[in-house]
């Protein structure tokens, strides 16, 4: 039996994530539907970017209860740890895929020729998009105490006074964000660089520049705050009352990260999607 603290509706959050919720469901679905389309000529790069619709578009699916929530306040119990995990499972997920795609495309462009002749590059596809899911549910069933519903203010948002454990809190800052953050950064830059270098000037050679660029700032505006919030949080001094109904700065700016990341699955599919369909990186 968990305490409960008084219900408190969140119109405007609620309202935030109805149109996401609609947007992201049409630019997924018309995703998935495009690479099942394309599934007879499949090459690595659809098995990438299909495990990336897959993450994103199960995190969209789940933010209905998030709504709900918002309005109507979910009660504090088990299902709120498996709602939180399955959001979180699903945004790392979409994290590592998309590092993963940068370097598949930095090896395609620095190494053309090679990268044609490569073997069971499918294979290595599922092997590394197999790891991934392996990996992020793994650490979400080694610190799943930390989202238990003793720990949970409400539904969606941990106890201000119980801080993630140090582990957790390495995990999710450095290996879930810092280090996909340096590979999208280095191997971004580096196919700017060898695209600048050539001597050709096509429409296609300026507009691979401009979607690499774009999608390495998508990544950086919508999950460094979330992550800025992480640290926030663990290093405040907070009040010891769980059931504090007060409002506090750093949960405003966490509850606006948190959004801002999850806008991040409709920019993927348009974004990468895009880049699939016209240049075949």
């Amino acid at each position: 039996m968990f305490t409960n603290p008084p219900c408190k509706v969140e119109t405007l959050q609620g309202l935030a994530y109805c149109p996401l919720f609609l947007l992201g469901l049409l630019v997924n679905a018309a995703a998935l539907l495009s690479l099942v389309a394309q599934r007879a000529s499949w090459t690595d790069t659809h098995i990438y970017m299909l495990n990336l619709a897959a993450a994103d578009s199960a995190l969209i699916l789940f933010l209905p209860f998030r709504i709900y929530n918002a309005f109507f306040c979910l009660p504090k119990t088990f299902f709120c740890t498996f709602l939180v995990n399955i959001h979180f499972i699903n945004m790392y997920a979409s994290i590592f895929t998309s590092a993963a795609i940068s370097v598949h495309r930095y090896l395609t462009v620095q190494f053309p020729l090679q990268a044609r002749s490569w073997r069971r590059k499918k294979e290595a596809a599922l092997v590394v998009c197999f790891s991934i899911w392996v990996f992020v549910v793994t650490i979400c069933i080694v610190f799943r105490e930390e989202n238990y519903p003793p720990k949970l203010r409400t539904c969606y948002e941990r106890c201000t006074d119980q801080h993630l454990k140090p582990q957790f809190f390495v995990m999710l800052v450095f290996a879930g964000f810092l280090a996909p953050l340096l590979i999208i950064v280095f191997c971004s830059s580096w196919i700017i660089f060898i695209l600048l270098k050539q001597n050709t000037k096509s429409e296609e050679r300026k507009s691979t520049i401009s979607i690499v660029t774009a999608n390495m700032i998508v990544f950086i505006v919508c999950y460094t705050p979330i992550h800025v919030s992480f640290v926030v949080s663990y290093f405040s001094i907070t009040p010891p009352n769980c059931l504090n109904q007060t409002i506090m700065p750093q949960t405003i700016f966490l509850h606006s990260s948190e959004w801002i990341a999850s806008t991040n699955c409709c920019f993927d599919s348009i974004s990468y999607y895009f880049l699939l369909k016209k240049f075949y990186l």
